[in-house]
């Protein structure tokens, strides 16, 4: 909640200034700040800065180079050649990625005793539950593996919320229809004055359909994660070897003409009154995946993606500048 009032606080400053507003980088360092704030309690991205100390770039540069495409993903034998630059790129950025992760484990394991106050307790943080795990004699976790944990926390979990809400925002105001449906059901719920809370997204069913029409058409993770067959299978017909990628196409899923209707066309309409959800349930929508590999993450990303939608579209009246093109 603190970090989305940052946020409205940093497009009111911009609003006054009559500053346009990159929705994607202020999103992102929102997203960035939630994220660091529940694993670190610190701040790591700042609405000021340009490059938001380094550690915004590291992230997404992260992430492009996981999800370019390369060929040695096709063909094993040329993994050696590097041919794309994506593992050069990944390794530079997880590098400079660990080093920040490294100076809060030194931090926080640089006094002991510090552990034992009880004021300890009240202040505790992800990073020091995932400490606990690496005492005594049965410790089930080392450095090595928080600081593989932390790393997927931050590449799965900024760009992709940033990425879900700027999309939304682009919908919306491509939609005017749309965008204006969205403030009238916030208001006859809060009033004019009212301050949006986390509990009142489930109060609102519109702006629910808002979010998974975006995640419909816009899924962060296009062919989600990697699976692997665990034996020789067959699915409608399909014959899938052991060993085998599978790559699940959730983006020509969300666009099937045999699954929805109008599929390109961006209507949250489609699901008032129903039941489908993103949950994993409904395979025509599962932006997060499902089953037991479904996205841990889940729960956060649609409170995060939900709560800053909410508070944009409530404080502020938008519109895009004269010489954008959203097309």
């Amino acid at each position: 909640m603190k970090k989305v009032q940052e946020l409205v606080s940093f497009m009111d400053e911009s609003s006054k200034r009559e500053e346009a507003v990159d929705i994607s980088r202020a999103s992102f360092i929102t997203t960035l700040n939630i994220i660091s704030n529940i694993l670190f309690s610190v701040d790591l991205g700042s609405y000021s800065s340009e490059k938001s100390n380094g550690f915004q770039d590291s992230v997404i540069g992260a992430m492009e180079a996981a999800g370019s495409p390369d060929l040695a993903n096709f063909f094993p034998f040329l993994e050696f050649l590097n041919l794309q630059g994506s593992t050069k790129r990944m390794k530079f950025c997880t590098y400079k990625l660990f080093k920040v992760f490294r100076e809060f484990l030194d931090i926080k394991t640089a006094d002991k005793s510090l552990r034992n106050d009880p004021k300890f307790d009240s202040n505790r943080d992800i990073l020091d539950a995932l400490l606990d795990l690496t005492v005594g004699e049965e410790a089930e976790l080392d450095y090595n593996d928080i600081e593989h944990l932390l790393l997927d926390m931050f590449v799965g979990g900024t760009d992709t919320n940033s990425s879900t809400l700027e999309w939304a925002m682009a919908e919306l105001l491509t939609n005017p229809a749309t965008m204006a449906k969205a403030p009238t059901e916030i208001e006859q719920m809060l009033g004019l004055n009212g301050f949006v809370q986390e509990p009142d997204i489930s109060e609102l069913p519109y702006i629910q359909a808002i979010v998974k029409e975006t995640f419909r058409l816009h899924p962060p993770v296009p062919f989600l994660l990697l699976r692997e067959a665990e034996t020789d299978v067959e699915i409608f017909g399909y014959f899938v070897p052991k060993d085998a990628q599978v790559l699940v196409n959730v983006w020509a899923i969300g666009r099937d003409p045999g699954v929805w209707e109008n599929p390109t066309r961006f209507e949250p309409e489609r699901f008032l009154g129903k039941e489908i959800d993103v949950k994993g349930k409904n395979y025509e929508l599962t932006p997060f995946g499902a089953g037991r590999r479904i996205c841990p993450g889940l729960p956060l990303a649609v409170k995060m993606v939900s709560l800053m939608l909410v508070s944009l579209l409530y404080t502020f009246d938008w519109k895009l500048p004269n010489a954008v093109d959203m097309d």
